[in-house]
């Protein structure tokens, strides 16, 4: 077994600057590295990254280059209900408004200007599963 020491998930993107406003205007998130085919983004705290790429650039198969299938991104934070708020106010794609779950999280789900699946979710405070 091979210890993992990085996860960077790269989302493939048409619109970088889009894409870029999306996460940096609703999670924590800076602009650590900015190009015209990549962005690399990193939280305050220096602990996840997040990347955005260009979906024609060369290094992307032609394969990848559709919309996003088959997959979502969950983004763990205190208040779903804030980011909600956020989202509504810069008019971001708001596919679910944020509900109570049967697993014991408040849950909000986007859409990101290039297709893909974001769930928002914060525990519910004393919440017991069973």
């Amino acid at each position: 077994m091979h210890k993992i020491n990085r996860l960077l998930i790269n989302i493939c993107s048409e619109n970088l600057e889009l894409s870029k406003e999306f996460y940096t205007t609703l999670f924590d998130f800076k602009v650590d590295f900015d190009s015209d085919w990549f962005v690399h983004l990193i939280s305050k705290d220096n602990l996840l990254e997040l990347g955005i790429i260009s979906k024609t650039h060369d290094i992307v198969p032609e394969e990848f280059q559709n919309s996003p299938q088959g997959f979502y991104v969950t983004f763990v934070v205190d208040d779903a209900d804030a980011v909600f708020e956020k989202a509504k106010s810069a008019k971001f794609n708001v596919f679910q408004e944020p509900s109570d779950t049967f697993y014991g999280q408040r849950r909000l789900l986007l859409r990101d200007p290039d297709g893909a699946l974001v769930d928002v979710s914060s525990p519910i405070a004393g919440f017991e599963f069973g």
